[in-house]
């Protein structure tokens, strides 16, 4: 059973707190990055297009006439070969289709948390929802950045429980920070999230 920092919503460090046992997940990178794959897919629009040339707005008759010219055989201007003329093989405005059971999804989001929880980039805080003032989260932050040496600049990832919208109002407009509810959390938000804060109103549910 992993063990991960515990601090105050004043920032102070307390004893280790022993995360569930879903955050010792064994791992598993080639699920980890198929988690990722189908996330980044499902966020894709697909909706890059380009004309064939059937579909350009250009005349289609032959430009000159088969023989007696000395120059190349052509047909119309709409062909690939000619500036203004379609695209050939050009993406067709198709959207992926990928997806992954809840089963996978969730293995994967445990997979990322043990991970982050292992090279010492999970952290839990109790009290979040106390957090009234963007002033008193940056001071947070500060001293949790502080505290366990990390680099100036990183990126943290507060995962909520379900509507402390007082907290995530403190802490949506500081630089760097990603607010999401816990429940809301998947492999990509994780995994690419840099430190993951969690509450720890969350761990026993």
């Amino acid at each position: 059973m992993s063990k991960v920092s515990l601090y105050s919503s004043k920032g102070v460090k307390g004893q280790s707190v022993s995360l569930p046992k879903k955050f010792s997940e064994k791992e598993n990178l080639i699920l980890l990055a198929q988690a990722i794959r189908v996330y980044e897919s499902e966020k894709h629009p697909g909706l890059s297009r380009t004309k064939t040339r059937a579909e350009v707005a250009i005349s289609k008759a032959k430009i000159w006439r088969q023989k007696g010219t000395g120059r190349a055989r052509h047909g119309a201007r709409s062909a690939p070969i000619f500036v203004g003329g379609g695209t050939a093989h050009g993406p067709k405005g198709i959207k992926r289709g990928l997806t992954l059971p809840k089963k996978m999804r969730k293995k994967a989001l445990n997979i990322a948390l043990s991970q982050k929880a292992t090279v010492g980039k999970l952290v839990v805080v109790s009290g979040l929802s106390s957090l009234k003032k963007t002033k008193e989260a940056a001071n947070l932050l500060n001293k949790i950045a502080r505290s366990q040496k990390y680099k100036e600049g990183v990126k943290f990832t507060f995962g909520l429980k379900d509507g402390d919208n007082q907290a995530r109002l403190a802490l949506r407009n500081l630089k760097n920070v990603y607010v999401v509810r816990f429940s809301d959390l998947n492999a990509h938000s994780v995994y690419f999230g840099g430190i993951i804060v969690i509450d720890k109103e969350v761990l026993n549910k």
